[in-house]
């Protein structure tokens, strides 16, 4: 019989598998160097705070998997740095044109434009520097080499981000929302959790359990995200609320309506859980987090 989930423990997990990224990230890009503001901007980014959701996904498969945490840390860290990359190219005013993110100024308006474009590029570029310096057997790193440059290339974020913008103004379908997102948002999650299972070893069932793991997380956490934009505070979000509203997209929460987002968002929630049941031997945590993200107000 499996053990009860306990939320306070589980909570506490959260925060140490958080607390082991932060530690290695800090220790990023702190140089003296006559480029030193570059490297200030890349930290403002990469340092800024966050849920660290696809690092700790990547840490928790590698662990689930039979391997030990560290064995994704640098992997959990490349994954955190594509990230933090796309977040600054999406706030410039060439693409989302946000001025707020995490509750402070967005990387652009903090060190100017052309910086904040060559902090996202030195960031990607890192990402891949710091995934292939991870020490694993060189196959393995070579395969999440392709998996994270899959997912960041132009059938992952950028193709997202490329429908996001140019749907602007548009009605969308629901499917055409899917696949922006399963794109923009689902693709990294997924790419964090096969690189988990990967960095311990894990078979070809887990790795393919992992990434429906992940689409359905990530598809629930898109959608939780166009509820919160309409529901939520500024303050709480980090970020102006009703920004999507007002720049004419289609999300979510206006094409279906808050009850049935929220039937989606369980549906999704329950597929997640569902595709990793009996494949691994610990997915206790991974359950939970796709609850808690589900239930997330912020």
């Amino acid at each position: 019989m499996k053990k009860a989930i306990d939320g306070l423990e589980m909570e506490a997990e959260l925060q140490r598998c958080r607390r082991l990224v932060e530690d290695r990230l800090s220790a990023c890009f702190a140089c003296d160097a006559s480029y030193e503001t570059l490297l200030a901007s890349m930290r403002y980014s990469l340092l800024s705070g966050g849920k660290r959701v696809r690092a700790i996904i990547c840490l928790k498969f590698c662990e689930a998997s039979g391997g030990d945490l560290e064995k994704a840390l640098s992997a959990a860290c490349a994954i955190e740095m594509l990230h933090a990359y796309s977040l600054i190219h999406d706030d410039l005013p060439c693409m989302d044109d946000d001025g707020m993110r995490r509750g402070k100024p967005s990387n652009h308006i903090e060190f100017g434009e052309f910086t904040a474009v060559l902090a996202g590029d030195a960031l990607q570029a890192a990402a891949f520097e710091t995934l292939m310096n991870c020490g694993l057997p060189s196959a393995d790193v070579v395969e999440m080499g392709k998996i994270l440059a899959q997912a960041a290339g132009p059938h992952g974020i950028c193709a997202g981000q490329y429908l996001d913008l140019s749907g602007e103004g548009a009605p969308l379908t629901q499917d055409e929302l899917v696949q922006t997102h399963l794109m923009k948002t689902a693709a990294l999650i997924s790419a964090s959790a096969k690189l988990g299972v990967i960095s311990a070893g894990g078979t070809k069932e887990q790795v393919k359990a992992a990434e429906e793991y992940a689409l359905a997380l990530g598809l629930a956490f898109q959608i939780r995200d166009d509820l919160l934009d309409c529901t939520s505070t500024s303050e709480a979000l980090g970020k102006p609320a009703g920004s999507d509203s007002g720049k004419g997209k289609t999300t979510f929460a206006a094409l279906l309506g808050a009850d049935e987002c929220e039937a989606i968002i369980r549906a999704e929630t329950k597929k997640a859980a569902a595709a990793i049941a009996g494949k691994f031997d610990n997915d206790g945590f991974l359950i939970w987090l796709a609850d808690n993200l589900a239930d997330r107000k912020s």
